[in-house]
């Protein structure tokens, strides 16, 4: 009798532990992937900064007299695309990652493109408008880096604390899987430099 309750204080304990565990695993979780949401949400809003400030800057442009309408069009274009191409923080899978960049990418491409064009336009690089917007989209970039940055470190912390053994087993129970990192397209080592220095 007495090691029947010995045994089964031994087992409800045993449960109780194997139940906190779990609750606490699963907690921590859930944390690191609300933390990986919240810093891509971030990477978002700083692309979201840069199409404004490119809106803008399309808006001076089309203000001189002559501009290259079709370098004007390829960035109006290039903007619609990039600002329609959303990722829902739910599906931050490697597919969508790579749409929504190849989108930002082209923007890009499209912007290089009119900044080099404005070269031709010295009443352009002379706007005090113009400059502003140069001077921001430049800052703009720099907090692009720092937020895709920050959105993969909180990544690894959510990928590790989920593959890590025994608690992937657990995350393949509560339903947790590894998510996508922001990755440079291949090639980007070699990136245009936007530097809007036109001196």
């Amino acid at each position: 009798m007495k090691k029947g309750l010995i045994a089964l204080i031994v087992l409800a304990v045993l449960a109780f532990g194997l139940y906190q565990w779990a609750v606490g695993f699963n907690n921590t979780a859930v944390k690191y992937e609300a933390n990986a949401k919240t810093a891509w949400s971030n990477v978002e809003s700083s692309y979201q900064r840069r199409n404004d400030l490119i809106g803008n800057l399309v808006k001076t442009v089309q203000g001189a007299a002559d501009f290259e309408r079709g370098t004007l069009k390829d960035v109006i274009e290039a903007r619609a695309k990039a600002s329609s191409t959303n990722i829902d923080a739910n599906n931050l899978t490697a597919e969508n990652m790579a749409a929504f960049q190849q989108a930002q990418t082209g923007l890009t491409g499209a912007l290089s493109k009119l900044m080099v064009v404005v070269e031709r336009y010295p009443e352009l690089k002379a706007n005090q408008n113009f400059l502003d917007l140069q001077s921001q989209l430049e800052g703009t970039e720099n907090r692009i880096n720092v937020a895709r940055d920050r959105f993969n470190e909180e990544v690894n912390i959510y990928d590790i604390h989920t593959t890590k053994f025994p608690g992937k087993i657990l995350a393949g129970w509560f339903g947790f899987k590894e998510m996508a990192r922001y990755k440079a397209n291949p090639g980007s080592e070699n990136a245009p430099d936007v530097d809007f220095d036109f001196e």
